[in-house]
This record gives C-alpha cells, structure tokens and sequence, in this order.
C-alpha cells in the first residue's frame, strides 16, 4: 500500500480507514500511517502559530496606524483570536503553545507590519507588548 501513498493519497487515506474499520491490522501501512498522525499535530501547532503571527501583525498595525483602523482590522484580530481559541478547545493539550510561540510569532508580525505599514521596524518594540492573558480577547485592545 505504500505505492498508493506517493501515487494517490486520497485513495490511500479511504483504503487505510476502512482497513481500520474492518480491524485489518496486519493489511495498514503502518509508518505512512504514523507519519500522518504525527503530521496532524504539526498542523495543529503550525496553524495556532499562523494565527497568533496574524492577530499580533493585526494589533501592532491597529496600534500604529489609528488613522487606517477599518473593520477587516478587527475583523481579523477577532478571526485569529476566535481561531487559536477553537484550536486549544479541540486540544487543550496546547493550551501554553501560544505562549510557548509568542516571541517567534511577534518578530514575524513585527517584520511583516514595518513590510505593510513602511514604517521603520524599530518603532515596534523589540519585545511583544501583549499579553495573552487570560485569553485573547483583551490582547492589546481594551
């Protein structure tokens, strides 16, 4: 089955389910199956630190820029919030992620508001100055 896996990947995906359903242990490709599960997590954590890097980019340009403040602003600062929320609710596992993430995903937002806004990356704190306490909703804005 590991031929299916580099070939068809959708196919492989239903195969490997209903071999799971119908307890074919011995027919599963095993480490393709492993490598998935793993991957899983990856994403989970990858997209929590793709929409903290998101709202952090929201809240320095909010911040910086008072006089382009527009509701797709707060539309995305309470997209990415609501985002990171549901992702900790179907994993609280990674409840501390975002802290674990807050410094590497602010030096992205940081570079990427001076790239959006041109204004000089050292107007920005060097540090992040949000907190994600007690949760996202009250990060920066207040």
């Amino acid at each position: 089955m590991s031929e299916k896996y580099l070939t068809d990947f959708n196919s492989w995906i239903n195969q490997t389910a209903q071999l799971l359903r119908e307890y074919r242990w011995h027919e599963i490709d095993v480490p393709n199956l492993i490598e998935e599960v793993e991957g899983l997590g990856k994403s989970e954590r990858r997209a929590i630190a793709s929409q903290l890097t998101r709202l952090l980019l929201h809240l320095l340009k909010w911040q910086y820029q008072p006089q382009r403040r527009s509701d797709s602003w707060l539309d995305s600062i309470t997209d990415a919030r609501t985002q990171i929320e549901l992702a900790i609710e179907d994993s609280p596992s990674l409840r501390s992620y975002p802290a674990e993430k807050l410094g590497e995903s602010y030096q992205r937002a940081r570079y990427q508001a001076a790239k959006q806004t041109r204004i000089n990356p050292s107007v920005f704190p060097e540090k992040c100055p949000y907190s994600l306490e007690p949760t996202f909703s009250r990060c920066g804005m207040g």
